[in-house]
């Protein structure tokens, strides 16, 4: 075959008959492909593959961390510094006993340690793709040339004929050509952990969502069971796994809200700096009418440089960001990359994935419905510890024959196991089986103790085409008449299987103790109550039995399974982890959204997010498909109301978490699974799961839960806001004391004959030891007791924000305290008069409200705290003032009569809840 007649691979696989995929491909479905044929696609399409694109070498990141201004300025000094301390010792004018070069020595040691703690913070390895590669299977058997034959997984081309068995990794994307009761392990891709059975003769609209294509397979997903024959459709950056590990590598790395506010410090610290030693040099010169003095002044000036810059700064963060990641551990979460620690106090919205992190991964069986009765039940995940209710009052099944029946027929037709292991019960087998057999269980019926009363003797077994499972046991002592109240026949039939199926082949109905004909009305109401659940996303099963004299013939499966006697109904669900319900509280009272991302059916991850509080009744509900045919624009004005996205693909994760932070949203992104990982990078928090998550995606996360818990991000963001409040305490502390250095420096030419008061070397000591160990104490300051009913930090804000750069600059005029509390300010007061203190009070509690409209539908709070002394009219009342968000032009300046301390605070109730200091009445008045 000539190269340029190879077949081309853009076509939507899921879509086509096997017959045209066959065509498409230009591939024989007995012999497969030919020597030749191989040779030329392995020219064209290259191996098997996931390849990987150039990022930031070890030798850029080092280098970019001197590229910080702080550092360059630094840099410049020691410059500086060193050609002075060159020129004195060429001409020897320097003192006796000085040693050469020691203040360049000791900055320039301070700018390696600070640019070696910023490369350890960024030089972990991403070993994402690395841990992608993993996933294909080593080796394949194919068809080619019409023998069939192992090689190597690169080797694969499009067109090969591939065959697969349970336990096989599937080594590249494909359509099945045939399956027999053929299931796989998608979860790598979907996140869903429940195997999908495949079917080879499906053909499927284009829109169809990656989990719902039937007659397609995909690279790096698992048989768990059967076997099929696939012929390949895409190899290497082709597949699916191919996509995200381009997505993957597309992601580029942004700066965390620390990093950014750490910048903009650095920023104005340099421009304040240079600022400084321009004044100095000029009016030195300029006072003295010639340079003489500019040596003098330069010294003078390279000591101002250095006390401006917080040297130990990094140091005192990164000590505080590892206590924080300590504390995180303790409540299982662990931090792989330092920053992220505060970064979790900036989050304004948390994605999640539903199974195993808002669910608890294990099927629960909810209720029973049989003839005359619905019986609720009670419990946790696998353990067969639980109550049956009926209509709210305790009752026990096996007082009714038919919830007896019903659940005889849950422990027998089951393949799985339900056993304890170290304390924990677990399931060997299929998830819905395990939950049939806990809830047997829960009834005082064990699998084991029936299996050898009843034993086995056939079954049918479940296929895609059948959608039910049946299995036959015998009676050898006459127990199904004297302890189940069945008829007394040496066989019966249990069949369990889709709902409307199993009661297509029944024609009675267990009533009780007795047998009745199903009438038309039962039968209908049959099918609206499996409509009812299954339109609340549960899963419901049908069950029925068949007493028989003989066994059947083999080849008889149809003719057995008619004439059933109709049980009843079981509805399972994943169930929602109880402590989750308080965490999604918590975020809503801390500002938090939560918002569910799953690949599972939109019915079911409505119904567990309107039960978890993550939505409302009647909430939007976006699909993939859906998701599909809208760009960034239109998804972006979709993002702030829908809390819920259903049957998404990766690329549909990564989307709705960009459109999100072009909204200035701070976003944690949880997931398991390889699927989740670009989404995982792109966010701002990436949150693996450590339990039930792949490498992939702990390669691409900033931090690990512990125990796969939501309830975990919740308290780590806890963490995260507290390391922000402590991080601006010993900022504020920090550069409070490099004030009183430049001002010290700064006058001493006006105050002394000559000289500089303290050297670069000293100032350095005292930057780094007299600072920089008081502020450590603050790093390990305790969280506030209503650290979760503010807001988030705003990522927008600087370090400066809140009134943090007044208060630096009213430092050394009067004393007081500022704490940053939830929704308004607790706030100390002096006067500098009396030097006396008002009790501290909550502004929400106990100020003075005056609520006006705001022009965007909002209100604006405006509170006045005022001291309870010094009123010259004790009946007048503070008034508010306008300000810039308000409509009310009435509102104007209250007269000045009330007391000295007199403070206006304003609070808004705006998406980015920002507050602002509008208006003191007294300047003798501060916060600090």
């Amino acid at each position: 075959m000539a190269p340029n007649s190879l077949p081309t691979l853009d076509s939507a696989w899921h879509t086509l008959d096997v017959q045209r995929t066959i065509d498409l491909l230009q591939t024989d479905r007995k012999t497969g492909l030919d020597s030749q044929q191989v040779s030329d696609r392995q020219v064209k399409f290259g191996p098997n593959e996931l390849e990987e694109s150039g990022g930031r070498s070890t030798l850029t990141i080092l280098i970019d961390q001197f590229k910080n201004i702080m550092l360059l300025m630094l840099i410049g000094v020691a410059l500086v510094s060193g050609i002075l301390d060159g020129m004195d010792l060429v001409q020897g004018t320097g003192k006796a006993g000085d040693i050469p070069f020691k203040d360049t020595i000791a900055i320039l040691a301070i700018v390696v340690l600070n640019g070696a703690l910023g490369y350890i913070q960024e030089s972990r390895a991403e070993k994402a793709l690395a841990a992608l590669k993993q996933l294909s299977s080593p080796r394949v058997r194919v068809i080619r040339d019409g023998r069939v034959s192992e090689i190597d997984s690169p080797d694969l081309v499009p067109g090969d004929l591939m065959q697969v068995e349970a336990g096989v990794q599937i080594a590249a994307d494909g359509r099945l050509l045939e399956s027999s009761n053929l299931q796989v392990r998608e979860s790598a891709l979907t996140g869903e952990a429940q195997a999908v059975t495949k079917q080879a003769e499906l053909e499927l609209p284009s829109e169809t969502s990656l989990g719902d294509r039937l007659n397609l397979v995909y690279q790096g997903t698992e048989v768990v069971q059967g076997r099929g024959t696939i012929l390949v459709t895409g190899t290497g950056m082709r597949t699916e796994l191919g996509k995200i590990a381009e997505m993957l590598q597309a992601v580029e790395t942004e700066p965390t809200p620390l990093q950014q506010r750490m910048d903009q410090l650095s920023q104005a610290l340099v421009t304040g700096a240079l600022a400084l030693v321009a004044i100095v040099v000029i009016a030195g010169v300029v006072s003295a009418r010639s340079f003489a003095p500019l040596r003098e002044l330069l010294q003078v000036s390279l000591s101002m440089a250095v006390a401006v810059v917080p040297e130990g700064l990094p140091a005192v963060i990164t000590v505080t960001l590892a206590i924080g990641t300590q504390r995180m551990v303790r409540r299982n979460a662990l931090i792989r990359k330092l920053p992220a620690v505060e970064t979790l106090g900036s989050v304004t919205n948390i994605c999640s994935d539903k199974t195993g992190t808002l669910t608890q991964n294990k099927m629960v069986v909810q209720s029973f419905h049989t003839a005359s009765a619905s019986l609720a039940v009670t419990g946790r995940g696998y353990d067969p510890i639980g109550e049956f209710t009926l209509q709210g009052r305790k009752m026990n099944p096996t007082d009714s024959p038919e919830v007896s029946a019903l659940m005889l027929a849950c422990t027998l037709c089951n393949d799985s196991i339900l056993q304890e292991d170290k304390g924990q019960w677990i399931i060997l087998g299929d998830p819905t089986e395990g939950a049939l057999l806990t809830v047997a269980a829960k009834a005082g019926l064990e699998r084991d103790q029936w299996n050898s009363k009843l034993p086995r003797a056939a079954e049918l077994p479940f296929s895609s085409e059948r959608k039910r499972m049946s299995v036959i046991v015998q009676d050898t002592g006459d127990l199904l008449k004297s302890e189940t109240g069945f008829l007394a026949t040496p066989f019966l039939m249990f069949t369990k299987g889709s709902p409307e199926l199993i009661l297509e082949r029944c024609q009675q109905i267990q009533v009780n103790d007795r047998v009745q004909v199903l009438t038309p009305q039962q039968r209908q109401q049959i099918l609206t109550k499996n409509n009812e659940l299954a339109a609340k996303g549960l899963r419901v099963l049908g069950f029925s039995y068949k007493p028989l004299n003989e066994l059947p013939p083999n080849g008889s499966d149809e003719a057995s399974e008619k004439e059933l006697v109709w049980l009843g109904l079981v509805d399972m669900l994943d169930a929602p982890r109880p402590e989750v319900r308080e965490a999604v509280a918590r975020c809503r009272t801390a500002g938090i959204r939560p918002i569910m991302i799953t690949g599972d059916h939109q019915l079911t991850a409505k119904a567990i997010a309107e039960d978890l509080g993550i939505a409302k009744p009647g909430d939007e509900v976006l699909v993939g498909r859906e998701l599909e045919k809208m760009d960034m624009t239109e998804l972006g004005q979709h993002v702030d109301r829908v809390s819920v996205y259903a049957r998404v693909a990766p690329e549909h994760k990564l989307r709705i978490v960009q459109a999100l932070q072009r909204k200035g949203k701070i976003v944690a992104m949880t997931g398991d699974g390889v699927n989740d990982a670009p989404a995982l990078k792109q966010a701002d928090i990436g949150i693996a799961m450590g339990i039930t998550g792949t490498d992939v995606s702990k390669e691409a996360s900033d931090m690990v839960l512990l125990d796969d818990n939501f309830a975990t991000i919740v308290a780590a963001t806890e963490e995260g806001r507290t390391v922000y409040t402590n991080i601006r305490r010993f900022i504020k502390y920090i550069l409070g004391s490099n004030i009183g250095e430049v001002i010290t420096i700064a006058v001493s030419p006006l105050l002394t004959t000559g000289g500089v008061p303290l050297s670069p070397l000293q100032i350095l000591w005292m930057n780094l030891v007299t600072d920089g160990l008081p502020a450590l104490a603050l790093a390990v300051e305790p969280a506030e007791p209503n650290v979760m009913n503010r807001p988030p930090n705003d990522p927008s804000e600087s370090i400066f924000a809140r009134g943090f750069g007044f208060l630096y600059g009213a430092r050394g005029n009067c004393a007081g305290n500022f704490d940053d509390y939830s929704h308004g300010r607790r706030i100390r007061i002096y006067q500098s008069e009396q030097r006396q203190r008002t009790q501290p009070r909550s502004l929400e509690n106990n100020g003075i409200y005056n609520t006006m409209p705001g022009s965007n539908g909002t209100r604006h709070r405006h509170s006045i705290e005022h001291s309870t002394h010094d009123r010259t009219q004790p009946n007048d009342k503070p008034l508010c003032m306008a300000c810039s968000h308000c409509d009310n032009a009435a509102a104007t300046r209250p007269s000045l009569r009330c007391a000295p301390t007199r403070i206006l605070w304003h609070s808004l109730s705006h998406p980015q809840r920002t507050r602002r200091l509008l208006w003191f009445q007294r300047p003798n008045v501060c916060l600090d």
